[in-house]
């Protein structure tokens, strides 16, 4: 187990400074983004930040992971296929446990923790700022 841990270890540490390293950067920087676009759409409606509701809607949590889903899955998808063309060409293997730890840690992770801050920063700037009509929804 030990040595399953630290391979796992050693390997994600080595996507940082190997080969393609540059989707570390760009994956989380495209979730986040969409995070920002999707906090943009939820501040305009008036809704509680993202992570929250998850916890304190539990009627509407079904609809809310597969909204949050669809705005992330491209770029998960993308975290796969990219991540297995590393562990190709330089692991010379295919760890797909990794390949899904990679994909959440660079896609998901970022997502849902930035969708909820996003929401609140745009929901408490001036309309002017942000094109969000406050007034409309009640805040």
């Amino acid at each position: 187990m030990e040595d399953l841990i630290s391979r796992i270890f050693e390997n994600m540490v080595g996507r940082v400074y190997g080969a393609m390293h540059f989707r570390v950067y760009m994956q989380p920087a495209m979730a986040i983004l969409f995070a920002v676009l999707d906090g943009k759409k939820d501040a305009a409606d008036g809704r509680v930040p993202y992570f929250w509701s998850l916890f304190t809607e539990p009627r509407h949590r079904a609809a809310l992971l597969r909204e949050g889903w669809k705005s992330v899955a491209k770029i998960f998808i993308l975290a796969l296929v990219l991540d297995t063309v590393y562990q190709v060409i330089e692991l010379h293997w295919f760890y797909p446990g990794e390949a899904l730890l990679t994909a959440a840690l660079l896609a998901l992770v970022p997502y849902i923790l930035l969708r909820g801050p996003a929401n609140r920063i745009i929901a408490r700037m001036p309309a002017s700022w942000t094109g969000v009509d406050h007034a409309r929804k009640g805040r």
